[in-house]
């Protein structure tokens, strides 16, 4: 079972201040509140946040965020839409596919890739550690 937003955070001796537990717990639910292509940007993170608590700042999401994702809580993409977005750091790997039309994101794994992967680092004589895949594209007309 893999652990909270919260858990990492006690777990990394973040300090939890009521505000960081509203952030932490409105990422932590993004996914299942708006779905697996859920990557929110600050702003997003923002406007959940103050549905919950209207006294929490722009600038204490921002805070809050760049701790998280110092910490490794959280891991930052820039899917070239000119704002970073997030997402809770997991041990499973996988891959993004944005189209660059509608912002949609979808979150993969494929085997053929990863394999592929390990075969062109170890072509150039290298161990693979981490990698990250990011694809481009627009719906195909029907």
């Amino acid at each position: 079972m893999s652990e909270t937003i919260l858990q990492k955070c006690i777990s990394k001796g973040v300090k939890l201040t009521e505000q960081r537990k509203i952030i932490a717990k409105v990422m932590a639910d993004s996914k299942k509140m708006y779905g697996e292509s859920d990557h929110p940007n600050v702003d997003e993170l923002y406007n959940r946040v103050i549905n919950i608590d209207p006294k929490i700042s722009i600038a204490t999401v921002y805070r809050t965020v760049k701790l998280f994702e110092e910490s490794g809580i959280i891991t930052k993409h820039d899917f070239k839409d000119g704002k970073a977005r997030y997402e809770e750091l997991n041990e499973s790997h996988h891959d993004h596919l944005i189209d660059v039309k509608t912002g949609e994101i979808i979150e993969f794994v494929d085997e053929e890739i990863e394999k592929l992967q390990e075969k062109v680092a170890d072509k150039y004589g290298y161990k693979l550690v981490d990698h990250k895949l990011e694809l481009y594209g627009v719906k195909k007309k029907s």
